[in-house]
């Protein structure tokens, strides 16, 4: 596990008056001094007691859980590594270390996963669906099986976090780093953690209906650059199937009852051509994707060979020095130079 003292513990803060105290003091317990609570103007006392118990608190500038994050990482922290979570008491201090021990293996982003360990009253059923649902949509999407996307406890290092590209302002911000881990290649271990259930007296932020859209949508969006295939091919199936049908039910109508539909088998006509079209769209951005992946491979294979001469070269060690005697009797120490 890292240092303690290299982890800045980062806690995004609304009106978390009755369970932040709870957090810090759990996280301060295990050893954890650099704790920072960015607040985005609670009106519940939440900085009070986050500031009572020791944590630093800044107050954010703009709005959101995504905003919070990038605002924080980006001005406030100075630590290599972070230990993101939520202050509703509903992630344990006592799973940090099992947090941070991936990235003194080499991953560079850790996802706690909620669903290996979730206690009775934790999540609602409605909740549990739509979270898999999300899962299942990203693994099938982007190719990988992070298990529990939307999980709000993460650890990542600083130089990872900084090659993101992260635009979400609210609760979508989990499902773009998932996203970016895939598309950046940063290597993303998947922890199993306890998930609680919130503590009576405290309300959530989560809206489900409102806030699955926009994750949903994000998700959709982010697809675009990272599986063009299913992002175009996806409407264009659709419309494909839809100008089918439509054409299926002209010919029946011209071929039983003598009526032939001739807005609508122009507008069948349109949707198969938009269908076919955005599907050979999506293939040709596909393999420029793939192509460009590998060219970047190739960009990456090249600059480590380079980087692994340059240390064999950096390792060779120097002849040992002579003492050889100078004209004038004094002794003259001659190293080899590269």
């Amino acid at each position: 596990m890292p240092p303690l003292d290299s982890v800045c513990v980062l806690i995004p803060t609304y009106n978390e008056a009755e369970t932040i105290g709870r957090v810090v003091d759990d996280f301060r317990r295990e050893g954890f001094d650099n704790i920072l609570v960015i607040d985005g103007g609670s009106e519940d006392g939440t900085v009070d007691v986050a500031e009572e118990r020791g944590a630093r608190v800044a107050m954010q500038s703009g709005s959101g859980k995504g905003q919070a994050i990038r605002e924080a990482v980006e001005y406030h922290i100075d630590a290599p590594y972070i230990l993101m979570l939520d202050g509703d008491a509903t992630y344990r201090a006592e799973d940090a270390q099992a947090m941070l021990e991936p990235l003194d293996e080499g991953y560079e982003h850790v996802i706690g996963d909620r669903f290996a360990d979730m206690r009775d009253g934790a999540m609602t059923k409605f909740n549990q669906i739509g979270n898999g649902i999300v899962n299942d949509a990203f693994a099938a999407i982007h190719g990988q099986n992070f298990e529990d996307i939307l999980s709000g406890y993460r650890a990542f290092t600083r130089e990872s976090f900084s090659r993101m590209t992260l635009t979400a302002d609210g609760f979508g911000v989990e499902t773009e780093m998932a996203v970016e881990c895939v598309k950046r290649n940063i290597e993303t271990a998947v922890v199993p953690i306890t998930y609680l259930p919130r503590p009576s007296g405290s309300d959530t932020n989560l809206r489900p209906i409102r806030d699955g859209g926009i994750i949903f949508l994000e998700l959709y969006r982010r697809a675009k650059t990272n599986n063009p295939l299913f992002y175009f091919g996806s409407v264009g199936g659709v419309s494909t199937l839809a100008g089918v049908a439509l054409a299926a039910y002209v010919g029946v109508e011209w071929v039983t009852r003598g009526i032939s539909h001739e807005v609508i088998a122009v507008v069948a006509a349109f949707g198969i051509l938009f269908g076919v079209q955005l599907l050979m769209f999506g293939v040709l951005s596909d393999l420029i994707l793939t192509l460009h992946r590998d060219t970047l491979r190739k960009i990456d294979d090249e600059f480590e060979s380079a980087d692994a001469g340059e240390a064999a070269d950096a390792g060779e060690t120097a002849a040992p020095a002579e003492d050889a005697p100078s004209p004038d009797g004094e002794t003259v120490e001659r190293t080899n130079r590269r």
